[in-house]
Parts: structure tokens; C-alpha cells; sequence
């Protein structure tokens, strides 16, 4: 039963997310809260591995999630929920290319679509910096200020972007850096 919950809530999604890989993210804080398959710290980890890994980002997510609620099956069945979506949309308008290439309807639904894609991605923009660089469980349970900001995330954060701009290397290189210091330093909940 858990596959089949996992196929349609991936579905779902692969459905409604509209705007790429990082517009899946509300759609995995939704499926955390109402199924406790994985939890926020999870989901980053998920950005994580999906960024540096090769392949489309909403379907590394949908592989990692689907393999932590149900092993191997369960990362293979929410790809699919993820993906089936988009192949039924890509098969469709494939069959009516030329009538929706010219239709001013279809083109002023693309145009209002534009906005609703960045505001699910600055949402998801937004969640990741809340789990990142603020520790709001710390701050909760000791009530200090302090204990809010995440400063190892801080520090990080900003001597990468600082490297970033001086430096130009390729972001893999910035990706790996960040893996080695994270692990050296345990960053995960601090």
C-alpha cells in the first residue's frame, strides 16, 4: 500500500510542479508533514546529493525520497510517479504541437504560468535558506537569539559565495568542498 501512496503522491506532484527540479520542493515539504516519510533535514540532504549528482533535480529528490520510504522498489516507483506526469503532457501536446504553437490562449497560460513557477522556486529558495543557515528546533527549545542562527552555515556560506566570485571555478568544485567541510565539521544540525 505504501508504494502505491508513494507513486500517486509523486505523481502528484510531477504534475503540479511546474517550473523544474526546485519547484518539486513544496511539494516534498507537503508530502513530509502529512506522511512523515522524511523529514525537513532530510529534504536538504535531498538538495544536496540531487544538486551533485548527475540528472534532472526534481527526479534525484523523487529517486532519494521514494528510496528512504520504501528501499530500492520505493526510489524506482516515486521516479515514475515523478516522471509518468510529464511523458502523458509531453505525448499530448506532441500530438497538437501546431494548433498550441499558435493559440494566443495557450501562450497567456505560459505567460501566467512564468510567475507562479518563481514563486515555487523562491518558496523552495527560501525553506532551504531557513534550514541552512537558521536552527529554528535550537532556537525553540532555548528561547536565545543566539541559538537561531546557524553560524557554521553562516561562515560557510559566505566564504563560498566570496570564493565563488573571486575564484570562478567550475561549482562542482565549490559542491565537493562543501561535502568534505560538512562532513568534517558535522554541519548537519548545526
Amino acid at each position: 500500500m505504501t508504494y502505491i501512496r508513494l507513486f500517486f503522491e509523486f505523481f502528484k506532484t510531477g504534475l503540479f510542479a511546474v517550473g523544474g527540479g526546485l519547484a518539486t520542493l513544496p511539494f516534498l515539504y507537503e508530502i513530509s508533514s502529512r506522511t512523515g516519510w522524511f523529514t525537513t533535514a532530510d529534504i536538504a540532504d535531498m538538495i544536496a546529493i540531487s544538486e551533485s549528482t548527475p540528472g534532472a533535480i526534481g527526479i534525484n529528490m523523487s529517486t532519494y525520497a521514494g528510496y528512504m520510504t520504501g528501499g530500492v522498489p520505493g526510489g524506482i516507483i516515486a521516479t515514475l510517479g515523478l516522471g509518468t506526469p510529464c511523458i502523458i503532457i509531453i505525448l499530448i501536446i506532441s500530438k497538437f504541437l501546431k494548433k498550441f504553437r499558435d493559440n494566443p490562449y495557450v501562450e497567456k497560460a505560459f505567460y501566467g504560468l512564468r510567475p507562479a513557477s518563481i514563486a515555487m522556486i523562491s518558496a523552495a529558495g527560501i525553506n532551504v535558506v531557513k534550514i541552512a543557515l537558521f536552527n529554528f528546533p535550537a532556537f525553540s527549545a532555548s528561547g536565545k537569539l543566539l541559538d537561531l542562527i546557524s553560524l557554521k552555515g553562516w561562515i560557510l556560506a559566505i566564504a563560498l559565495f566570496a570564493a565563488m566570485k573571486k575564484l570562478k571555478w567550475h561549482p562542482i568544485v565549490f559542491l565537493a568542498i562543501s561535502a568534505v567541510v560538512g562532513i568534517i565539521f558535522k554541519f548537519g544540525g548545526a
